[in-house]
């Protein structure tokens, strides 16, 4: 009998359906995943040997989870994809608030129902995407918010006095019934409201008011929390935490090609913007590891984390820089240029927290400066080490470059607004470059090389073997002896 045929709870024992608890549904859908050898968790990166296993594990073992970890590791997402373990429509008594299971009754108002109706009683069904509850705990959450409270108004409608516990208006929990159920940031919940979560985890007693009712709501619990809550604005209360089945740590991805995954799978960009912007694998590449540079900056506050948010929304204004230097120059495709990292400098001072020293040097500098370290760290994958020290007599592979720049008596200059023609002709006047990425990179297609000329030109002066003056209009490049003097 197809459900929309299941109306009443006679049909439904007809059906030969048979109820279970919402831990019993994931864990036995779970199972069939596993055994079909199905994706569990779609989408989401870098978790596959770490944390979807214990995941796995703790869905298994019929736990509520805490998954614990910093800013921007796929908590939030983890959870919803819960869903996807959940039977497609489970029947519900009709009318009750707090979706009772037309088998296992537990609410007042559908014990009644079905005692006066019998196989009559009306049955809905419930869609596993309404099966979804979700509340970001914050220091101005109450009881009466989550469990519930009496409600006067109720009262005096049904004519009923406090002592009777059909005034009561349930609150979040309650209704999330036969739902998973996530609390956000679980340590910012006082930790009074803590303590009203002790008997719904585990004897599934609700105390209302100085109602106790018993209310054995099957609930599947999720909670998120970020290390740095537990000593800066609160803590999980012991009690609480010896409730929970199952902690699992969340972490960064560990390279980059899982990070630029992630971001090009989340990074909401316009389809015109991907026809108009070409980007080379480089410069996605560069992307992620300024977040790994921000990481392991001593500018910036580990406990804090750097969110896989910021190469997303990185990506997303590295794409409009272009677009509108694009746009304004009359180009109609572009390719991505190195100094066009600059225009990602606000997705990245917004989502750094800085410690002491980093406020000190500035938000935008320290941002600067990580977009620099991100390219002398990915320099030595494409061409020689550049050594601190040599002998006398030898020649290095970038001496050439240098000499150019020495002997250049106007500082050279990469304009940002530069037509793409204009941008390229100034950079294959640079001859000892032309020749550099012909013995290294022989194999690299024409487009590609300016990004990595230009890439060559910023490596040199992290190695402080050229000098570099960023201006309002662009950039100078200048050999470090040259702007020595000049400086004198």
């Amino acid at each position: 009998m197809e459900i929309k045929n299941i109306k009443t709870l006679g049909d439904l024992k007809k059906s030969g359906y048979q109820s279970k608890s919402i831990k019993d549904e994931l864990r036995d859908n779970l199972i069939q995943k596993i055994k079909n050898k199905e994706t569990t968790f779609e989408g989401v990166h870098g978790y596959e040997n770490t944390v979807i296993p214990e995941l796995e594990r703790a869905i298994l073992s019929r736990h509520n989870i805490n998954l614990l970890g910093l800013r921007g590791q796929a908590k939030t997402r983890l959870a919803r994809l819960m869903l996807n373990l959940l039977d497609e429509y489970i029947p519900c008594v009709e009318g009750s608030e707090i979706n009772d299971d037309p088998f296992h009754p537990i609410s007042r108002y559908a014990k009644e129902l079905i005692i006066e109706q019998a196989d009559k009683t009306p049955i809905s069904w419930l869609h596993r995407s309404e099966r979804f509850a979700e509340k970001l705990a914050t220091p101005d959450v109450t009881v009466a918010d989550i469990i519930g409270d009496v409600d006067p108004i109720k009262a005096a409608n049904l004519k009923l006095s406090y002592a009777d516990d059909r005034v009561i208006h349930y609150g979040m929990i309650p209704r999330a019934n036969r739902c998973i159920f996530v609390i956000n940031e679980l340590p910012d919940l006082q930790a009074r409201i803590q303590v009203a979560l002790f008997n719904i985890l585990q004897e599934g007693d609700v105390q209302i008011r100085g109602f106790k009712l018993r209310l054995p709501l099957d609930i599947q619990f999720l909670f998120t929390a970020n290390p740095e809550d537990y000593t800066n604005r609160g803590s999980i209360v012991t009690p609480l935490k010896d409730r929970i089945g199952s902690q699992i740590l969340t972490h960064y991805p560990v390279d980059i090609e899982t990070a630029r995954l992630i971001t090009e799978q989340e990074a909401k960009l316009v389809e015109a913007q991907k026809e108009t912007v070409v980007v080379p694998d480089l410069a996605r590449d560069l992307l992620e590891q300024i977040v790994f540079e921000a990481r392991d900056s001593e500018y910036v506050d580990a406990k804090s984390g750097v969110s896989a948010r910021l190469s997303i929304t990185a990506l997303e204004n590295l794409l409009s820089t272009a677009e509108r230097r694009a746009l304004k120059s009359g180009d109609a495709k572009t390719m991505v240029r190195l100094s066009d990292f600059v225009g990602i400098i606000p997705s990245i001072t917004g989502k750094v927290e800085l410690v002491y020293e980093g406020e000190q040097e500035g938000a935008a500098v320290v941002a600067y400066n990580l977009i620099g370290e991100a390219v002398k760290s990915l320099f030595e994958e494409f061409f020689p080490k550049i050594e601190k020290l040599k002998k006398q007599d030898e020649e290095g592979a970038y001496d050439a470059i240098v000499s150019w720049f020495f002997n250049q008596k106007e500082g050279f200059e990469l304009l940002d607004d530069l037509k793409d023609k204009e941008y390229q002709m100034i950079l294959d006047a640079i001859s000892p470059l032309n020749d550099l990425l012909g013995e290294y990179q022989p194999n690299l297609s024409k487009e590609d090389s300016y990004f990595l000329k230009e890439f060559v030109l910023w490596a040199l002066v992290e190695f402080k073997l050229l000098s570099k003056l960023r201006f309002t209009e662009g950039t100078q490049f200048k050999d470090p002896y040259g702007s020595f003097i000049s400086g004198i």
